[in-house]
């Protein structure tokens, strides 16, 4: 398709889909990994947990989350009242699948007393059983909030979890899982592009390798990223995240330079959703994502316990 037709395809779905809003009284999130075309259709556009908050503030009857499973799951559990709509239902999130409840109550079973902190990228079932979520911008927070006489289970990233051990000088016991994206980034890959953009600054999501950590000049959350490089004087930036984020970069930044650090930093699940799909599930009122009451019950709970200690 010739770029004309393709943007005035785009132009079309996205005239219908803000019809179509209206008429089922609807908000559209969209997470920063999103393609640039979803982005632009939203409502809100950010993190995972904040859009949820967001959504529930709220007087429409339909969320129509653009992102991956976990994340609708989230904006299920904080609107019951609101139909939850996912544009692509197989978009899911590999970490999030690394850990299930079955082998989560296995481990607590060997590990009494355990605080199960987990992280918000899991399934609902698995929030409920965890005594506290966390995201990656409050991790530190909440864990240096905890008892110090209880063993402390991070849950499913490692190397978020890593980050959050060195920042609190706590000792935590990590699951294995870890972002299949951002893992990819290599130390190698991070050097290359500073010898290629010298004087720009590495900005990296805490959910990559320690080692690619330890380059960075600024390690924090996808929001904390765009806050900082709005904020700072610096012109130039290397990006240590998924690509979508360019586009939110560009469009808050003008006149700043943004590098991606890999070219694999590229999430298939967050680019699942299409304009098109947005389109069929306003049309359609599916697919649906909701959350059993036993299950919303729990993991509201460890939800809530995170806002009080953070």
């Amino acid at each position: 398709m010739e770029e004309k037709e393709r943007e005035e395809k785009i132009r079309r779905l996205t005239e219908e889909i803000k019809q179509l809003k209206r008429e089922r009284r609807a908000v559209i999130l969209s997470h920063v990994y999103q393609r640039p075309e979803v982005q632009e259709v939203a409502d809100y556009v950010g993190d995972s947990l904040g859009l949820s908050q967001q959504a529930a503030k709220t007087d429409a009857e339909v969320i129509v989350f653009c992102g991956v499973h976990f994340m609708a799951e989230s904006a299920a559990i904080l609107s019951p009242d609101k139909i939850v709509l996912l544009p692509e239902i197989k978009a899911g999130c590999p970490m999030a699948d690394m850990v299930t409840v079955e082998d989560l109550r296995e481990t607590k079973k060997e590990i009494p007393g355990a605080i199960v902190v987990c992280y918000v990228n899991t399934s609902a079932a698995v929030k409920a059983e965890s005594d506290v979520c966390c995201t990656s911008a409050n991790a530190v927070k909440v864990v240096s909030s905890l008892p110090k006489d209880r063993p402390i289970l991070f849950i499913p990233d490692q190397n978020l979890g890593r980050y959050v051990a060195k920042k609190t000088g706590r000792d935590l016991i990590l699951w294995g899982g870890y972002c299949s994206t951002h893992d990819r980034l290599t130390r190698e890959e991070v050097l290359e592009a500073k010898k290629a953009h010298p004087g720009a600054l590495v900005l990296v999501h805490p959910e990559c390798r320690p080692e690619v950590v330890e380059l960075a000049d600024a390690v924090a959350s996808t929001t904390g990223m765009i806050r900082y490089a709005r904020e700072s004087e610096a012109r130039e930036f290397i990006i240590g995240t998924e690509e979508g984020i360019l586009h939110q970069f560009r469009k808050q930044c003008p006149g700043k330079s943004f590098y991606l650090a890999s070219p694999k930093l590229i999430c298939p699940n967050m680019k699942a959703t299409t304009l098109e799909k947005v389109h069929r599930s306003l049309l359609t009122l599916e697919p649906r994502v909701t959350v059993p009451p036993e299950i919303r019950e729990g993991a509201l709970r460890a939800l809530a316990r995170m806002l009080e200690l953070s």
